[in-house]
């Protein structure tokens, strides 16, 4: 089995993992990004006080709208892109052992270029995977109306809960809806600030690995020799690297949700978006810069969480994997370079 498939199917399943554990903040983060109230009516509820008010209003499945497709995006981001970045981060290896057999460099991969090598890998995975974030938003937007606030007539409860309840909102109808409004081009739909965000992960990983040398450079000229880095340690990395990356990249990562989220077709004018710039401008005129930055705490707190879980895992699986096929020590593997 490849290394690049190894790193794959370990990030799949890292993915998965930290996807089940934070999805509800998801949910609560993807209604706030896509609320277009304007700066004077911003919400005052927290994020927990959101997530109970969905609960009480909506019931509990709703913080678990869009969690099966959002599994299957989850796996298949994650798989293609460690997938297409050890693929890349081989090939910068191999350039970068060359240039130093002519003079340049000292033989490891710089900043640069692994900033360079988790933009390519971004850039494919968006391309491949856009329409399942764009259901996903779908779903996770859509909302249930709670039955207390219809009025109450004079007949049975199981009457009332037959006329009001709606039919569930499933990945068909969000398919169906999507491809209504806009064609099959509807299921690419914020590719373009998605795109932009490559720099997200490009950031991440860039810091992660950066902070991840330096430590194990460090080790490995202690007397001890103990470059091994323990799955804690990596959480912390991963936390650390995903919250400068969010910081910076989080406006995009509002307007692309604008966009996957349903248009408003009647009415207010300010709420329909006819592509990214537009967006940007409406969200300027209308709501402010706070508007960029709405439930960016929330962001935050779920990001660096899933990031922190997702790399733990993922050393993980990759470490167990490589032994189970080479029988070698996980401290040995563990020494090389990433």
């Amino acid at each position: 089995m490849s290394d690049a498939l190894i790193n794959g199917l370990a990030g799949a399943g890292g993915g998965i993992i930290a996807q089940l554990i934070t999805y509800p903040l998801q949910t609560v983060n993807t209604r706030q990004q896509t609320d277009r109230n304007s700066k004077k009516e911003k919400q005052k509820l927290g994020t927990i006080e959101q997530m109970y008010q969905v609960v009480r209003q909506e019931g509990w499945d709703r913080l678990y709208g869009g969690l099966a497709p959002s599994l299957v995006g989850t796996a298949a981001s994650q798989g293609v892109y460690y997938y297409f970045y050890q693929i890349f981060r081989n090939r910068a290896e191999i350039a970068a052992l060359e240039g130093k057999k002519k003079g340049i460099g000292d033989g490891s991969v710089g900043m640069f270029s692994s900033l360079l090598v988790a933009a390519l890998s971004g850039c494919v995975n968006v391309l491949l995977t856009n329409p399942i974030w764009v259901v996903v938003t779908r779903m996770q937007t859509h909302t249930k109306k709670s039955k207390g606030s219809h009025p109450e007539p004079a007949a049975s409860e199981d009457a009332i809960g037959a006329v009001v309840e709606p039919p569930p909102f499933g990945t068909t109808h969000a398919i169906q809806e999507v491809y209504g409004e806009a064609g099959v081009c509807g299921f690419w739909k914020g590719v373009f600030p998605t795109l932009i965000m490559v720099s997200n992960p490009s950031i991440q990983f860039m810091l992660y690995e950066t902070l991840l040398k330096k430590i194990r450079k460090r080790r490995a000229s202690s007397n001890k020799g103990a470059n091994d880095v323990t799955a804690l340690e990596i959480f912390l990395l991963g936390a650390v690297a995903k919250l400068g990356a969010t910081v910076v990249t989080y406006p995009l990562l509002v307007v692309k949700s604008r966009l996957q989220a349903k248009q408003v077709t009647g009415g207010d004018k300010r709420h329909q978006y006819k592509g990214t710039l537009d967006a940007i401008m409406k969200m300027i005129r209308y709501e402010g810069f706070y508007g960029f930055y709405k439930g960016m705490g929330t962001k935050i707190v779920q990001s660096v969480l899933a990031a922190a879980v997702l790399f733990m895992v993922k050393e993980e699986l990759v470490r167990g994997a490589r032994f189970l096929l080479t029988g070698t020590a996980a401290s040995t593997v563990r020494s090389k370079p990433p």
